[in-house]
This record gives C-alpha cells, sequence and structure tokens, in this order.
C-alpha cells in the first residue's frame, strides 16, 4: 500500500472514531453546526435531502480532518461545512484511492460546500480544512 494513501485512511479512521463519542456539545460545535445547517437548508430548496446526523471537531490549518462516507452512484451529494472561528474554510471529495474528484464548489468566509455525484458506489472521502485559526467545525451532507 503507497504511503499516502495509508495516511490518508489512517486519518479517516482517526477522524470517524473521535465524532462518534457522545460527549455534550459545546458552544463552537453548536455554532458551526448552525452555519452549516442554513447552508444545506439552501440546498433543500432544490430537492437534497439533509441526512440524520453531523461529524463536528477542531480542524488545523495544517491538518486537515478526513471524514469517510459511503457514497451511491447515481446520487447526487452536497457536503456542507461551517465553521465557528475560521476565517476560511475549504471542503475536498476524494476517492478511496485519494485522488482528488471534481465538484461543484461553494466558498463564503465561514463556510462552504462541494456538491458531487459519484459515478461508482463506495467509500470516499471529505477532507475539511481551515485557513487562518484553529476553528470548531461541523459537516453535513444532503443527498438525492
Amino acid at each position: 500500500m503507497n504511503p499516502w494513501r495509508k495516511t490518508f485512511l489512517t486519518l479517516a479512521v482517526a477522524a470517524s472514531t473521535a465524532f462518534t463519542s457522545a460527549q455534550a456539545e459545546t458552544d463552537g460545535e453548536v455554532e458551526a453546526r448552525k452555519i452549516a445547517l442554513d447552508l444545506a437548508g439552501a440546498f433543500s430548496n432544490e430537492g437534497f435531502k439533509i441526512r440524520d446526523g453531523h461529524w463536528t471537531g477542531t480542524a488545523k490549518q495544517s491538518e486537515p480532518v478526513v471524514v469517510a462516507v459511503n457514497l451511491y452512484a447515481g446520487n447526487q451529494y452536497w457536503f456542507s461545512v461551517g465553521a465557528d472561528e475560521a476565517k476560511k474554510i475549504t471542503v475536498q471529495v476524494y476517492d478511496e484511492h485519494g485522488k482528488p474528484m471534481t465538484a461543484e464548489g461553494y466558498q463564503d468566509e465561514d463556510k462552504a460546500a462541494a456538491g458531487f455525484s459519484p459515478t461508482v458506489s463506495g467509500q470516499y472521502f471529505v477532507s475539511i480544512t481551515p485557513e487562518g485559526d484553529t476553528g470548531t467545525f461541523c459537516l453535513v451532507y444532503s443527498y438525492k
């Protein structure tokens, strides 16, 4: 296995494990989730359904957070991220080999989104990277 893929998969497993704990949400997580849900709500107007659940955590500029998701060919997805303190945040979708996928993008200061339609069902990875300060983020996704 190539070293990049091994690192990528390790980050994804660590990230998904970190987001499954049942702790009370901090004020930063609540604010980031509000921002992400407001953005995802715009896609609801186009027929997208917001998936139950969300991922929250802390992201640093030099250490992107990677979340593993299972996607199905034929569906369309929007990954919406909100951040409480980041000046700018980016979202990127990768395939199982770590190759960046072509996605539609939206970006505005403390929120960003990536729209993607997979041609093959399987596991994909969503990378969240803030610019500037460390901040709390929330990821939600919509599908149709």
